[in-house]
């Protein structure tokens, strides 16, 4: 994917190394007080797989405001509690499998805090989308990090959270947005992230199912 055609002011397209700069400050801005993607394993994300890495880019300024890195892995080569550094190799994504793997893994999608609300993640979302359809993979699976859930953890166990959220009676940052895109919840990973006080570590699993490729 080179770029789309949409004119609002926002380019999709695939990850240069002349984006890596830009994608570290992105992470600051995203995951303050967090360790950013470092340029080593973002050059590696494309010397494993450039297809599967975006930015979104402002057309008029070239500034980064958003991105997503995935790869494919062989699912039965992992249990569905593993944590993200498992199913990324510890972010390098040196375990990306095109040869066996079937299922897209969505490593990392994120949006400039003051360009939110612009439909960035969901073209995001999109480009990863049409990606698994282009490649003939079975779905996308990804981690959705519970982003409110140190809001609620005195009330709900992570699976009861992620229950409320499904049935609309809570709204997540994160997950609520993802079942918007066609995703549904699988499970719920507890230790999936380090360090997140947001989530306590827990993910929901979630899974977007190709509806173009038989099972």
């Amino acid at each position: 994917m080179t770029g789309d055609s949409d004119n609002s002011g926002f380019e999709i397209r695939n990850t240069q190394p002349g984006d890596f700069g830009g994608i570290v400050e992105l992470t600051h801005a995203v995951y303050p007080g967090s360790p950013a993607w470092s340029e080593r394993q973002l050059a590696s994300h494309l010397a494993m797989f450039p297809e599967g890495q975006f930015v979104a880019v402002r057309r008029d300024t070239g500034e980064i405001v958003g991105m997503a890195a995935s790869l494919i892995v062989r699912w039965d080569d992992y249990e569905l509690t593993d944590s993200w550094r498992d199913f990324t190799e510890g972010g390098m994504f040196t375990n990306h499998d095109p040869v066996h793997g079937r299922t897209l893994y969505g490593a990392e999608v994120m949006v400039h805090p003051d360009y939110r609300g612009r439909g960035i993640g969901k073209r995001l979302y999109q480009a990863r989308q049409e990606l698994a359809q282009r490649l003939g993979l079975l779905r996308i699976r990804a981690g959705a990090r519970l982003r409110d859930y140190h809001r609620y953890a005195d009330q709900f166990g992570p699976e009861q959270y992620v229950r409320e959220v499904e049935a609309g009676r809570i709204s997540d940052p994160t997950l609520t947005f993802q079942l918007r895109q066609g995703f549904h919840v699988l499970g719920v990973a507890g230790n999936y992230l380090r360090y997140d006080p947001e989530s306590l570590g827990y993910a929901a699993v979630i899974e977007w199912v190709n509806p173009g490729v038989s099972r």
